[in-house]
């Protein structure tokens, strides 16, 4: 049986028992991104824009590497650190996460333009370089080529928890839309991004982390017959 059978299904009864801890280190950092993003946009136009998407993207990868460290505190079945010793703890990591996040997301998106299937292949080999950056201490360069060796010979495991994890996402997004759509546009666009980055996150982090954990264990596992199950995207 593959080690990523069952992620999703941990990673739900996890939420469920420590969401109020989970929640809080996401609401915190999506709330602070919509303010900031409003008071500079009205102060500063254009610029002020500008200046919030660039805040945006450090605070968005400060909170998942905050969450990748929550995930690992509460694997024993309680939460030892609070909000402020989780953000600390990851402060030191935040430039290597920020710029191994970035150079992802570019090389996802530019794989996606690319027939779609590169851009699939890349997004499942470093779906762990978050988790491997926080937890092994790694630099943004060498995560890459960690997350890709972890992944190596599950590549299809991986890549199908990452489409079971992404149609939960959608499902959950269409019926927040319809929650919301009293509300006027600018209103609805504002209580989406923090209420879908505040419930989402977190459950995004247990499944990319709970996976890191399992893959990193199957590989040290002594060694065993089995299939290759690499494949396309392994």
């Amino acid at each position: 049986m593959p080690p990523t059978n069952g992620a999703i299904g941990e990673a739900w009864q996890l939420y469920k028992a420590h969401w109020r801890h989970l929640l809080p280190i996401s609401l915190v950092v999506y709330v602070a991104i919509a303010v900031i993003g409003v008071v500079l946009t009205a102060v500063l136009s254009w610029f002020g824009a500008l200046l919030a998407a660039l805040i945006s993207v450090v605070g968005l990868f400060w909170v998942q590497g905050a969450l990748v460290t929550a995930v690992d505190d509460i694997r024993d079945g309680r939460s030892d650190l609070s909000l402020r010793e989780t953000f600390d703890r990851i402060r030191p990591q935040l430039g290597s996460i920020v710029v191994a996040g970035v150079l992802a997301g570019l090389g996802v998106v530019l794989g996606l333009l690319l027939l779609i299937v590169p851009g699939l292949v890349l997004m499942t080999w470093w779906v762990l370089i978050i988790p491997v950056v926080v937890l092994e201490r790694a630099t943004a360069g060498a995560a890459f080529g960690r997350s890709r060796e972890l992944v190596r010979g599950y590549g299809w495991n991986v890549f199908g928890v990452i489409v079971l994890t992404l149609l939960v996402l959608l499902a959950f997004e269409i019926v927040l839309s319809i929650v919301l759509s009293p509300l006027s546009g600018w209103l609805q666009s504002l209580f989406s991004s923090i209420v879908s980055g505040t419930l989402t996150a977190p459950f995004i982090a247990l499944v990319w982390t709970l996976l890191y954990f399992r893959l990193r264990d199957a590989k040290s596992a002594p060694a065993v017959e089995r299939p290759d199950a690499a494949g396309t995207v392994g």
